[in-house]
């Protein structure tokens, strides 16, 4: 993950039904540590480096999340989230989530020309100076 710099990489997420034994996986086989993310009523899990550096985030596919796919979601910082959904549709992309929100760290999930899905989000610390210190997290 980078600092927050607009156009880089701030984040990943993977949204499944099962999360605990996806995180187990991820924890196993690439030896990531997880970590709780209460969401309320259960929890997503931030999951880091061995030397504490979150990397990406393994979600339940629950509430807003339940549609979402099984796949890797990158998250990439833009200036105005605003102003990139219009370019989304303008240069051909499709919208297939409505941002949560315009501030630091609203997102949200386009679709490219090509039919890839990312997630735009409103840079997260409001400047690029800030280091990064979480994953895409809701």
């Amino acid at each position: 993950m980078t600092d927050g710099t607009i156009g880089t990489i701030v984040g990943f997420d993977l949204t499944v039904r099962d999360a605990p034994a996806v995180r187990d996986f991820y924890a196993d086989v690439v030896g990531w540590k997880p970590e709780p993310l209460s969401m309320g009523d259960y929890d997503d899990y931030m999951m880091l480096t061995p030397d504490g550096t979150p990397v990406a985030g393994v979600c339940h596919a629950k509430a807003g999340n339940a549609d979402l796919p099984p796949r890797w979601i990158t998250y990439i910082a833009v200036g105005d989230l605003s102003v990139s959904m219009d370019r989304v549709t303008a240069r051909g992309g499709e919208i297939l989530r409505a941002p949560n929100g315009f501030g630091p760290g609203g997102f949200a999930l386009v679709k490219d020309p090509a039919g890839a899905v990312l997630a735009l989000m409103q840079n997260p610390y409001g400047d690029s100076s800030a280091p990064a210190d979480r994953t895409a997290a809701r």
